[in-house]
């Protein structure tokens, strides 16, 4: 009967146990990630009375099996349900980490406390006073992988805290537009296509430093019947309002260094100006003043009389574009003068670039031709409406780039695509217009120097910061680590577990949360495994069987009281 009693006080021993496992159970129903923890009891030892013996062949007698006495009851194991998921607990903060694991596996943060690392799944992270990635309980900071400053890619080596908010973090380069596109509808009607001063554009851009600045251009008709029309650069404005590009031109610049066709394929000398035309035009040697310009006067092959600007215009340093024909009498004699618009400068000198200048006329000699233009001519596609651009003679273009570069090294040309517009009849009314960047709409936009307005994380742990420029910056990944046995690592209280001899070791350096098809989801942290129906029934179930250990004791003192009192 003292064997009795002794087992019984090892099985009130056990189920107090399991009753402190599950008190702790229902005590942490709601700690975040939190993994619930069972008992399993286990037979102590046993008292063998005698032994087994065997069958006797001789007297034709059976074996006869051991006698053993239980001695009690014993805890033989505490198992954490380690690889069951908590609900997910919706928060909405950008650091409320959950993983959500793929399959069996079970993946955990690293964190470091100072000395080692830990292991825990309890993403409730905050930025500490360092920039620091860190748990909100501890302070201990999160690990992960740092950005390679060579390539701005993940480099995957030992794990160390993410320290997002640095200087380095805190803004984003800016870059210089290498790219625009002018879209919309030119229509020939509309009252400012055919004005004097044209129909205004703005490009607004950004050079190398971040520097914003408007360059204006204007789109005059020239022979709109035929879709010819010419796109000019008239002035380029930085953020306080001054024209760079009337500085450039004032200390000795050209305009078309900076926005002018490239005519090297056409006139480029006096003899050869004059080669060009000797066979359908004659230089007369004569000239006339009209109007307050002078010009020289030419013959064609019909022997009509053709007269040209050479009085350069002080303001713009260019002459004028305009071709005129001699009103005569019978006699020959010169009556007056009319612009006329089947003939331009082009049709005199075969290959010259249209909009380019006439330098120097002189009675009786050949002109010389500057070789670039001020100005490009946006043709369109008489049949389909669609833009292009004649570069040179009949070769054709798509895009025209505007060279910054003349105006500082602090910028980059500019590509301007003009595929994207359309001759067409829009009701008198012009939507032509310019915007940075590509036809995509993201390459070579530009961008101011950015600064950080926000970090979020995405599910492969990949932390990203927002830039009021319009930037994402890669600024750290947040690393996992796994086990071949998760359920023995050591709890070591904080929601933090510590690797044991039966878990499996950490490499320094972990893997890639969607590596096996696990994420990380953000705004959302895991919370408690615990299961209250079960808890409550387990507790139950142990309140009864440590009842009935305490009856077997009460019993078992009877017993002895009934024994003692033998000697009345």
């Amino acid at each position: 009967m003292m064997r009795s009693m002794y087992s019984a006080v090892s099985g009130l021993k056990t189920h107090q146990t399991k009753m402190d496992v599950i008190g702790n159970n229902i005590a942490n129903v709601n700690t975040v990630a939190f993994k619930e923890s069972s008992v399993t009891f286990s037979e102590i030892m046993y008292q063998t009375i005698s032994g087994a013996s065997g069958a006797n062949a001789t007297t034709g007698t059976g074996g006869i099996n051991a006698k053993q006495i239980g001695l009690g009851v014993t805890t033989g194991s505490t198992s954490i349900d380690i690889t069951s998921g908590g609900a997910a607990q919706t928060t909405g903060k950008a650091f409320d980490l959950r993983i959500t694991d793929k399959g069996n596996t079970t993946s955990f943060f690293v964190v470091s406390n100072g000395t080692e690392n830990l292991f825990t799944r309890a993403g409730s992270f905050y930025i500490d006073g360092s920039g620091n990635l860190a748990m909100t309980s501890t302070g201990y900071n999160v690990m992960g992988w740092q950005v390679d400053p060579t390539t701005g890619q993940i480099k995957k080596d030992q794990v160390s805290a993410l320290r997002i908010m640095q200087e380095s973090n805190l803004t984003s380069p800016a870059e210089a537009t290498t790219n625009a596109v002018c879209g919309g509808i030119v229509d020939k009607n509309s009252t400012e296509i055919t004005s004097e001063s044209g129909y205004a554009m703005n490009l607004n851009f950004f050079d190398a430093l971040g520097y914003s600045y408007t360059a204006k251009f204007a789109v005059k008709g020239v022979d709109t019947d035929a879709g010819t029309y010419t796109v000019e650069l008239s002035a380029i404005y930085d953020s306080s309002n001054k024209n760079i590009l009337e500085e450039f031109l004032a200390n000795g610049g050209n305009l078309s260094d900076v926005f002018g066709a490239n005519a090297s394929g056409g006139i480029t000398n006096a003899q050869t100006a004059y080669n060009a035309i000797s066979t359908e035009w004659t230089d007369t040697g004569a000239s006339n003043s009209f109007g307050g310009n002078t010009y020289h006067q030419f013959r064609n092959s019909s022997g009509e009389m053709y007269y040209i600007n050479t009085t350069q215009n002080a303001a713009t340093g260019q002459y004028d574009s305009k071709v005129y024909r001699a009103i005569t009498s019978a006699g020959g004699v010169v009556k007056g003068y009319e612009a006329v618009t089947d003939v331009s400068l082009s049709d005199i000198y075969t290959g010259l670039q249209p909009g380019a200048t006439i330098n120097s006329i002189t009675d009786g000699n050949p002109p010389t031709i500057e070789a670039t233009a001020v100005n490009y001519e946006l043709k369109f596609d008489t049949g389909t409406g669609k833009g292009k651009f004649v570069s040179v003679g009949d070769s054709t273009n798509g895009s025209v780039t505007l060279n910054m570069k003349q105006l500082g090294d602090q910028f980059e040309n500019i590509s301007i695509d003009f595929t994207q517009c359309k001759n067409s009849n829009n009701g008198g009314t012009s939507t032509v217009g310019m915007d940075a960047g590509a036809i995509d709409g993201t390459t070579g936009t530009g961008k101011k120097l950015g600064a950080l307005t926000g970090v979020f994380v995405d599910t492969n742990g990949k932390i990203y910061g927002s830039y009021d420029n319009g930037n994402t910056v890669l600024l750290g990944q947040i690393a996992s680590a796994r086990f071949a046995n998760a359920a023995g690592l050591e709890k070591v209280g904080d929601n933090c577990y510590r690797t044991t001899l039966n878990s499996g070791e950490f490499d320094g350096i972990g893997v890639e949360i969607t590596s096996n098809g696990s994420t990380m989801n953000s705004g959302e942290l895991e919370m408690s495994n615990v299961d209250l129906s079960s808890e409550f029934t387990e507790m139950i179930t142990t309140q009864r069987g440590f009842q009935a250990n305490s009856r077997v004791i009460t019993t078992s003192d009877t017993l002895l009281e009934e024994l003692i009192n033998l000697k009345r």
